[in-house]
C-alpha cells in the first residue's frame, strides 16, 4: 500500500453510518505514498510498512529481539486452519470477493452512501481516512456503530478489521482527546529503539481505545541522503526512519514490536521500496525506480519484517526496472509471487496501495484494476474510493466464474484473509 497524504484535508464524503451492515476485513496495509504537497496536512496515506501481528487472545507477547523486532509467536494453526475453513465454506461467492476489499471512508464524518456500498458489497474492511480530531471516545463510537453490522456466515459474525494511516507527523489521521501527537518517522529514528517500542505501544493502546485493530505502518522504505526531500512520497513529509537500511530495519521492528505488544496489527509498506522514486504514485504517473533490484540491501527492512511474523505488506504502484520493467508493481507476478512470496517467504496478506484513486492507475478500468492486482497474487485492493468497488467485484466474480484456477486463487486469497482474522480474534468459530 502507499501512504497518501492529502493536501489540506478536503472532506472527503466516506462518512460512516452506523445503521448499515459490513462485512469484516482483515488487515494488513496499506500504507501509501503521500499525495500532498510538501507541507500540507495529511488526510490519508496509504503507504504501508511491516506490520507485527496481533496476538491472539491468550497468546503470550512476543519477546523482542535486540533491534527490537517482535518475535512471532506460534499461535494454534490446527485451530486457526479449521476456523478459517470452516467460515470459507459457509461464504456466498460474494462474500469471499468483499473480503478482498478494504474501503475509506471519512473518519470524522463516514458517509451513509459509501457505507451501502460497503455493506452491500460485503466489504470485509474499512479504513478510516481524512482527519479526525474527535479523539478516541468519539471515533469508538462511530466504530461500535458500524463494527456490530459485519456480514454473518453460518450464524457467526466475521469481524469486520478497522485500520487506519497513523505512522505520525504528517500522517496521523486520528487526533485529538485521548490520541499523542506522534512524531514524524525522521524523529522517530532518533530515538532508541527500546524508548520506539515503548512509545509504539502506548500509541497502539489509544488506537485499541478507538476501536482500531490494524495501522497501515510502520513505513520501511529507506531513503537515501543523496535524494533526501526530492523524494515526494515519503522523504518530503519526512516518514524515513534513517537514510541506509540499518536503523530503518531496528527501527520499523521496534515500531510493530510495541504495536503487537498492544495488540494492534501493523502493515510494512511500500514493497519494494519508495525510496528511490522522485514521484508520488497518488499525483503521478508512470513513477519509476531504475535502482532497486531483488537483491538491494534497501529490501532488508522488509526482510527483517517478515521473518517477525508481519501479517500484512504493502505493494507499490511505482515499477522497477530492475525487477520487473513491464508492470507496475501492485501488478506484478514477479514482484508479488516471486520476491515477496517466494524469495522472503511471505505467506500473509498483500494488500495494495490506493488503487482507487491514484493517478498511477488512471490509464487501467476499476475491473482491470482488480484482475490485474488479483491475478499477480495479491490478497486484498485498498481503495480510498468505495464508488469503485462495485466494478471490481463483478469483475472478480466473472473471471471466476471463468477459470478454476483463478478461482483457487481467489479462495487463498481469502483464506490468508480470514486467517489474519483469526489470529486477531476476529472470527467466531465453534
Amino acid at each position: 500500500m502507499r501512504i497518501r497524504v492529502r493536501q489540506r484535508p478536503r472532506s472527503r464524503r466516506t462518512a460512516l453510518r452506523t445503521g448499515v451492515p459490513l462485512t469484516t476485513l482483515a488487515l494488513a496495509v496499506a500504507g501509501c505514498g503521500a499525495s500532498v504537497t510538501p507541507g500540507a496536512t495529511t488526510t490519508s496515506l496509504r503507504n504501508t510498512v511491516a506490520t507485527q501481528g496481533t496476538s491472539t487472545p491468550g497468546a503470550t507477547s512476543p519477546t523482542p529481539s535486540p533491534t527490537g523486532t517482535a518475535t512471532a509467536h506460534t499461535a494454534p494453526m490446527a485451530t486457526a486452519t479449521s476456523c478459517t475453513d470452516q467460515i470459507l465454506a459457509g461464504m456466498t461467492t460474494a462474500q469471499r470477493v468483499g473480503q478482498l476489499f478494504m474501503g475509506g471512508v471519512n473518519a470524522a464524518k463516514p458517509d451513509q452512501a459509501q457505507l451501502r456500498i460497503l455493506r452491500d458489497n460485503h466489504v470485509g474492511s474499512v479504513m478510516l481516512t481524512g482527519r479526525s480530531s474527535a479523539g478516541t471516545a468519539a471515533t469508538r463510537k462511530i466504530v461500535d456503530g458500524f463494527r456490530g453490522q459485519a456480514d454473518r456466515v453460518g450464524g457467526k459474525q466475521v469481524g469486520l478489521v478497522v485500520a487506519t494511516d497513523q505512522e505520525g507527523g504528517k500522517v496521523q489521521v486520528l487526533n485529538g482527546p485521548g490520541f499523542s501527537a506522534m512524531p514524524n518517522g525522521v524523529t522517530q529514528g532518533k530515538k532508541s529503539t527500546t524508548m520506539l517500542r515503548a512509545e509504539a505501544a502506548i500509541w497502539a493502546q489509544q488506537l485499541k481505545r478507538a476501536g482500531v485493530d490494524l495501522n497501515l505502518a510502520p513505513v520501511a522504505d529507506v531513503v537515501p541522503a543523496s535524494l533526501g526531500t526530492r523524494n515526494i512520497p515519503i522523504g518530503s513529509f519526512q516518514r524515513e526512519y534513517g537514510n541506509t537500511p540499518g536503523p530503518v530495519t531496528s527501527h520499523t521492528g521496534a515500531f510493530a514490536a510495541g504495536f503487537k505488544q498492544s495488540g494492534v496489527m501493523t502493515t510494512l509498506k511500500h514493497f519494494p521500496g519508495l525510496g528511490q522514486v522522485i514521484g508520488n504514485t497518488d499525483t503521478t504517473a508512470n513513477v519509476v525506480d531504475s535502482v532497486t533490484t531483488s537483491t538491494s540491501a534497501s529490501l532488508d527492512p522488509f526482510k527483517s519484517g517478515i521473518q517477525a511474523g508481519s501479517p500484512f505488506v504493502m505493494v507499490s504502484s511505482a515499477t522497477y526496472n530492475k525487477i520487473d520493467a513491464q508492470h507496475i508493481a501492485a501488478f506484478s507476478p514477479t514482484v508479488i509471487g516471486q520476491l515477496l512470496r517466494g524469495q522472503m517467504g511471505f505467506k500473509g496478506v498483500v494488500i495494495s496501495d490506493d488503487i482507487g484513486n491514484a493517478v498511477a492507475v488512471r490509464s487501467f478500468t476499476p475491473a482491470q484494476r482488480a484482475l490485474n492486482f488479483t491475478s499477480a497474487g495479491g490478497d486484498m485492493i485498498l481503495t480510498v474510493r468505495p464508488d469503485v468497488i462495485p466494478a471490481m467485484a463483478q469483475a472478480i466474480q466473472t473471471r471466476m466464474g471463468q477459470d478454476a484456477s483463478y478461482r483457487a486463487k481467489i479462495d487463498d486469497s481469502v483464506r490468508r484473509i480470514l486467517d489474519a482474522k483469526h489470529n486477531a480474534g476476529l472470527l467466531q468459530c465453534s
